[in-house]
């Protein structure tokens, strides 16, 4: 169904930026909506959510990366943000498989403001899901689904081992092993996430403050490595003779550079042996996105929200992030 003009309205709030720099930078200003698109279907926002790529982008960090994003002096566009969840308002004339009033989430540029127009990477809402939990979904679950099943090619029964469980991807990735059929997973997190990474499904959870995952004499078919703070010499003790480490994240030491150093030096050790090392961005699909919708409306995986800001506070939820001790998801709702 082919939807009319969606409302009279041409105007909405949206956060921007003029420039790359602190959270400082943002402005929640009045600006035109988003064109609907022949093959687009405009989104009238209720929730998006903070990720750490957010957060880079809006520092225009790592420097060598600002190619990518849109400007090496300043960023080419304004737009902020980038996972949603809303209610369909129109849709274009070569879209056959939404209509008005459908409940909806996805990743588009400019997800923090009242309208997005989404094209390929938006599907339906589960009904039980809220709006919010729904726009904790994207990027960080995507991020962890393809690192496991793609990268790092987790089969059945393998034993997993998260490290950085407590944030957006890791709490998914704890949820999407079991999903996918792990035999054993474990986390390794701060104090206060150790109770929720038992209650997400893992079977042994590290306090990595009393305790040195890589000296307990467990082994391991895959290590999901969403932390980068051990090195390769460190974490082969914990690694099956042919286990396959898949770098997701890194310490952001060398503003240039950004994790990219880690994650060369983990590569460069590995390639003597048989254990091997992935580095992947994580790519959306309509696919990937349904198999999310799947998992979310089976209660296979359930997103963990540890704060909510209002639009107009998108700079406090950014600072927030740029502090990186979030327990999960950061959402902004409208």
């Amino acid at each position: 169904m082919v939807a009319m003009a969606a409302a009279t309205t041409t105007t909405m709030r949206a956060v921007v930026r003029d420039a790359y720099g602190t959270p400082d930078v943002l402005r929640l200003e009045e600006v035109p909506k988003p064109p609907l698109t022949d093959d687009g279907v405009l989104v009238r926002v209720r929730a998006a959510s903070v990720n750490r790529a957010d957060w880079y982008e809006l520092a225009g960090q790592p420097a060598f990366a600002r190619p990518m994003m849109g400007g090496v002096r300043k960023p080419k566009s304004r737009a902020v943000g980038g996972d949603f969840a809303g209610v369909v308002e129109a849709v274009g004339k070569d879209r056959h498989d939404f209509e008005p009033g459908d409940e909806v989430f996805g990743s588009r540029a400019g997800a923090f403001a009242e309208y997005v127009c989404a094209r390929k990477a938006v599907v339906r809402k589960p009904a039980h899901v809220t709006f919010e939990e729904a726009a904790a979904v994207p990027v960080a679950a995507l991020t962890a689904l393809q690192a496991l099943r793609d990268h790092g090619r987790l089969q059945p029964g393998q034993r997993v081992l998260v490290n950085g469980a407590s944030g957006g991807v890791g709490t998914f990735a704890v949820q999407i092993a079991k999903a996918l059929g792990a035999g054993e997973v474990a986390a390794v997190c701060s104090p206060r996430n150790v109770e929720r990474a038992h209650l997400l499904g893992a079977d042994r959870v590290f306090d990595y403050t009393h305790e040195d995952f890589t000296r307990s004499g467990e082994r391991y078919d895959l290590l999901f490595d969403n932390a980068g703070t051990r090195s390769w010499r460190e974490c082969v003790r914990v690694l099956e003779p042919a286990a396959t480490v898949v770098l997701v994240g890194g310490p952001m030491r060398n503003r240039f550079l950004g994790p990219l150093g880690h994650i060369a030096a983990m590569r460069l050790a590995s390639l003597p042996g048989k254990r091997s090392t992935r580095f992947f961005v994580a790519k959306f699909n309509p696919e990937d996105l349904e198999v999310l919708r799947a998992l979310l409306d089976d209660r296979k995986i359930t997103p963990v929200i540890d704060r909510r800001y209002e639009l107009g506070e998108t700079a406090d939820a950014l600072r927030y992030m740029g502090e990186g001790h979030a327990q999960g998801k950061i959402v902004i709702t409208m």
